[in-house]
């Protein structure tokens, strides 16, 4: 894309009152071709815009003017060993899978490593992507979860696709990034901002961002220096499920964002899948809602991959970490006791008949191990990894 041409796109998408819906008309009218929009006549123009919004298109504002230069300093200019770009509806990199949603973005901006834009090589995975998403608050079995089955669908050929956010999001990027693949095998994972791409959000994400894009791609609709506004993040989540032939919910309470994710992967009549939890868990109620809904119910990968046949090549599974010393008899009996619903200690106490100081130095014991989380407001929470 040369500067005329990004200069075209970017007075189309931010020039004000002109949404998306009404832009695709634009380009439809003008054969698809930006540059040739900015080259009709203001009495054609007036067919299809009201007077306000044709004067804003065929302006160019000082801001407008300030985004070109930043958004062109920004793909002439990447760190070294990576790549930025603009993707635009009509280049035959925009994603396919995403081109076929009812509402497409007009563009996206890209980074990720320069190998993954090498003249030939398919930006996008082409039919093997799973997003995942869940919770900002999961519970400590929700966050190993996640990543345990982003890692096992990664090294099973699958892109992960998600938002960055903290919870859920983050372990299954996290988890992608742990698979090997073969060096041709496209994008480990993918994060889909809220935010421009100069903008990492959350701060707390901004180190998984740079390990995502020397392995993955970063994905915007939003142009360079636009922050974190809320109304953008739920707009995200459709460019989420567009990216991906299914939509896997970790954890997810009633009122979730995750839940729309799902509902608009069921609308675009792409797979949904959820995995369920205890049913004292606010957590577990937005998958169980989908699961009623008819959402695939999931324990481990294999169940994914069965759903999406032929979208994984097959692979052997990634090994299992080294088993730890064997549980002695005592904490058999205290993880029997703990079952798989968080506790306190009163109800530990209760169930076991061992006092206080035996069971802290226990679950201490199993903690350190890994079979055991401590939760916010003492309770205690046995661990699966799998």
């Amino acid at each position: 894309m040369d500067r005329d041409e990004l200069s075209a796109w970017l007075r189309l998408t931010l020039a004000p009152g002109i949404g998306r819906a009404l832009a695709r008309r634009l380009l439809r009218h003008c054969g698809s071709s930006v540059q040739a929009l900015f080259e009709q006549s203001p009495a054609d123009l007036g067919a299809l815009l009201n007077p306000a919004q044709r004067a804003a298109l065929l302006a160019v504002s000082p801001a407008q003017r300030a985004a070109i230069d930043t958004c062109w300093q920004w793909l002439q200019a990447p760190p070294p060993g990576l790549a930025h770009a603009v993707v635009a509806m009509g280049d035959p990199r925009y994603p396919a899978s995403l081109l076929a949603t009812e509402d497409p973005p007009l563009l996206l901006y890209v980074a990720g490593p320069a190998s993954a834009f090498a003249p030939g090589q398919a930006l996008f995975p082409q039919q093997r992507a799973l997003a995942m998403v869940g919770s900002r608050h999961p519970s400590a079995q929700g966050l190993l979860d996640a990543e345990r089955l982003a890692h096992e669908l990664g090294a099973a050929g699958l892109c992960i696709v998600s938002g960055m956010a903290l919870g859920i999001d983050g372990a299954a990027h996290a988890g992608a990034l742990r698979a090997a693949r073969a060096p041709d095998a496209g994008p480990a994972t993918i994060a889909v901002w809220g935010t421009g791409l100069d903008q990492p959000y959350p701060r707390r994400h901004a180190a998984l961002a740079q390990r995502i894009v020397r392995a993955g791609l970063l994905v915007s609709e939003y142009p360079l220096g636009t922050p974190p506004l809320a109304a953008h993040f739920p707009q995200r989540n459709r460019i989420i499920a567009g990216l991906a032939q299914g939509t896997l919910v970790v954890e997810a309470a009633l009122a979730s964002g995750s839940l729309i994710t799902a509902r608009l992967a069921a609308e675009q009549g792409r797979e949904v899948f959820a995995i369920p939890g205890s049913i004292h868990a606010p957590q577990s109620q937005g998958c169980h809602a989908l699961l009623r809904q008819g959402a695939k119910l999931v324990e481990t990968a294999q169940d994914v991959l069965e759903e999406l046949q032929g979208l994984a090549p097959q692979r052997p599974a990634p090994a299992k970490a080294p088993a730890g010393p064997p549980e002695t008899a005592a904490e058999r009996t205290l993880l029997a006791a703990l079952g798989y619903d968080p506790l306190g200690l009163d109800e530990l106490v209760a169930r076991t008949g061992w006092s206080a100081a035996q069971l802290q130095a226990a679950l201490l014991e199993l903690e350190l191990a890994g079979r055991v989380a401590r939760l916010a407001g003492g309770v205690f929470q046995r661990m699966e990894r799998g």
